[in-house]
C-alpha cells in the first residue's frame, strides 16, 4: 500500500522509467504481472487495484474522477513527476481522463481497446448483468467458469487469476475480488460522451479485433485531435488482449514505450 487509497502491484527496476499499467472492470493490478516482468523488466512498473476492485479501498464514489485522483495519489505518494500511463478497457477510459486533468504528468499514452463513448443500451445490460454476482463452491469451479469466460486465454492466465483474485464470502463461497456496486457505476461511466487524449499527447491506440468495445467515432475524433501524435494498431484477439495475445502485445508496449 502507498499512502493513497489504493493497493500497488510493483515490478521490474524500481529504478527505471515509471509506467503505470491500470486493469479494466472486475480486474486487478496483478493481471499486468507477466507483461511487466517479460517485456518491461527494466522499467519501474506500477500496477495499482482500481477503486472498489481487487485489494484497494471499496468505499464510493467509484466516478471517473475518483479513479483519476487515486491514481494520481499514488504518483504523488511515490514521488513520480511523469510516467508513462497503459490502460486497458475501462482503464483505459480512466487514463484519457487522467492525461486530461494532468497532462504534464504524463509522458506517453497507450489505450488497449478503450471502453469509453459505449451505447447506453449496452452498458445498461452489462450493468445489470453484474448486479448479482456468481459465487463458487470451490476453486475448480471458478476455474471452469472463468476458463469458459476466457476461451483464448492461455491455461497460466486462468490459473493465476483463480489464484490472486479469489476471496471467501461471509457464506464460505469464493467470490471474484471486486465490489459490484463499483462494477454497475463503470458501466455508467463508460456510457458517458468519449472523450479524447489531449492534444499533443504520444498516443497508441490499439483495437481488440475480436471485439467491439472501440467505436468509429472514437477512432476519428482521436485522428482529428491528436493528428500524427496518433498511432493505431489492431490486434487479432479478443478484449482481454494482454492475457489473451500476450507477447503481442507485450512488445507493443516495450517497443512503443521505449521510443
Amino acid at each position: 500500500m502507498t499512502d493513497a487509497a489504493l493497493h500497488v502491484h510493483r515490478y521490474g527496476d524500481p529504478a527505471g522509467s515509471p509506467v503505470v499499467l491500470l486493469h479494466g472492470v472486475s480486474g486487478h493490478g496483478a493481471r499486468w504481472r507477466r507483461t511487466a516482468e517479460r517485456y518491461l523488466p527494466g522499467r519501474m512498473v506500477l500496477a495499482p487495484d482500481l477503486r472498489g476492485h481487487g485489494r484497494s479501498t471499496y468505499e464510493p464514489p467509484w466516478t471517473v474522477e475518483r479513479h483519476v485522483a487515486d491514481v494520481l495519489s499514488v504518483l504523488d505518494a511515490d514521488g513520480i513527476e511523469q510516467a508513462d500511463l497503459v490502460g486497458h478497457s475501462f482503464g483505459g477510459m480512466v487514463a484519457v481522463h487522467l492525461a486530461r486533468t494532468a497532462r504534464r504528468r504524463v509522458r506517453r499514452l497507450v489505450l488497449l481497446d478503450p471502453a469509453t463513448g459505449l451505447v447506453p443500451a449496452d452498458a445498461a445490460a452489462e450493468a445489470r448483468s453484474w448486479m448479482a454476482p456468481v459465487s463458487f463452491a470451490d476453486t475448480a469451479q471458478a476455474r471452469a467458469a472463468l476458463a469458459a469466460r476466457w476461451p483464448d486465454a492461455p491455461g497460466e492466465a486462468v490459473d493465476d487469476e483463480v489464484a490472486d483474485h479469489l476471496v471467501f464470502g461471509p457464506d464460505g463461497r469464493l467470490r471474484w475480488r471486486f465490489e459490484p456496486a463499483a462494477i454497475v457505476t463503470a458501466y455508467s461511466e463508460m456510457a458517458r460522451p468519449h472523450l479524447t487524449p489531449p492534444p499533443g499527447l504520444p498516443t497508441h491506440l490499439v483495437i481488440a479485433a475480436k471485439a467491439d468495445f472501440v467505436r468509429p467515432e472514437f477512432v476519428a475524433d482521436c485522428r482529428t485531435a491528436l493528428g500524427p501524435g496518433l498511432a493505431l494498431s489492431e490486434i487479432d484477439a479478443g478484449h482481454m488482449l494482454y492475457t489473451d495475445r500476450l507477447e503481442e502485445t507485450g512488445t507493443l508496449l516495450a517497443s512503443w514505450l521505449g521510443g
